[in-house]
């Protein structure tokens, strides 16, 4: 076990650990006594301890690991969606040096992410399902669905990962509001949300400017501004990259279990804190689609899961 190295990655995706554990110089200077201190068979218990000073302050219950399950398949789904797409020659071609870049340091963040959802689920966390539970052409095991040449054609797969991305980021904040009682795990929690965030927005440009196009990947001017796909949603997107299968992305979510005083409306919403805010803001002449674009809309555990379920195969339970 490297102890430094399971640090290191965790630091990835939160910044703050070494706030949470200790200073940087003392959290190191503890972690090299342990080697002294403790047998290497007691070396686990003692950084479950460590780790259960940075994330448990209050102790995490049912409906708080249920969550970071959750979070923990969606990132299963995504990791073994950019693994397959790196093992793939001929797509990787279709990509410029810059996106390739991207899309090499964006799969590192979705491997980042599984490791420190099991790192803070300890034993609690789910089994990791395997690269065979998913079909990501939405064959379901057939590798024949809508997306057949997913991993093929760089246009479909920044279109399949775009919704991946626009997924998780609604996912992570259906989840916020069952993490309160955590407020450690809940601001871990909204720091890979906003990671997932960028990863969206940057596959949105990717796919507006062209997977060849270096200049765009590069932060450049894109013409035309407005050219589909924007970086971020807008309305409710069109239905997505490929209606048929991903307008429920955008949609509404399902509000029959929601905890109270939270709704999953779909992301045309302009309607915030109980105001319109389309017909409050009228005299300021914004653009009609600003009201919607301001605001992330949530989406809801049962819905994710439909959608998720997209690209499991057959016969597996996983996200059931």
């Amino acid at each position: 076990m490297n102890i430094f190295q399971i640090i290191s990655e965790i630091e990835k995706v939160d910044p703050e650990v070494y706030d949470r554990l200790d200073s940087r110089r003392s959290i190191f200077k503890h972690m090299s006594g342990l080697g002294q201190k403790l047998s290497a068979a007691a070396v686990p218990l003692a950084l479950g301890a460590v780790f259960n000073k940075a994330y448990a302050q209050t102790p995490v219950g049912a409906s708080v690991n249920d969550v970071l399950n959750f979070a923990l398949s969606l990132e299963y789904l995504e990791m073994y969606f950019y693994q397959r797409g790196q093992a793939a020659t001929a797509l990787q071609a279709g990509f410029s040096a810059t996106n390739k870049a991207a899309l090499d340091l964006i799969a590192t963040d979705e491997r980042n992410h599984v490791s420190f959802l099991k790192s803070v689920l300890g034993a609690a966390a789910i089994a990791d399902p395997g690269a065979a539970t998913f079909d990501f052409t939405g064959g379901k095991g057939t590798n024949a669905g809508p997306f057949a040449d997913v991993f093929a054609n760089p246009l479909t797969y920044l279109a399949v990962a775009q919704s991946l991305e626009d997924t998780g980021v609604r996912a992570y904040k259906g989840g916020a509001p069952l993490l309160i009682s955590n407020k450690t795990v809940l601001t871990a929690a909204l720091n890979i949300h906003s990671v997932e965030a960028r990863h969206a927005s940057r596959l949105r440009t990717m796919r507006r400017a062209g997977p060849t196009n270096n200049a765009a990947s590069q932060g450049l001017p894109i013409s035309p501004y407005n050219a589909a796909p924007k970086s971020w949603i807008s309305d409710t997107d069109n239905g997505g990259a490929s209606p048929t299968q991903t307008a429920p992305i955008y949609g509404a979510g399902n509000n029959t279990n929601a905890p109270t005083g939270v709704t999953f409306e779909a992301e045309s919403n302009v309607t915030q804190g109980g105001v319109n805010l389309q017909t409050a803001l009228a005299s300021f002449n914004f653009p009609a689609a600003a009201f919607s674009e301001a605001f992330d809309e949530a989406l809801d555990v049962t819905t994710v899961k439909t959608i998720a379920r997209t690209f499991v195969v057959n016969g597996s339970t996983f996200l059931a």
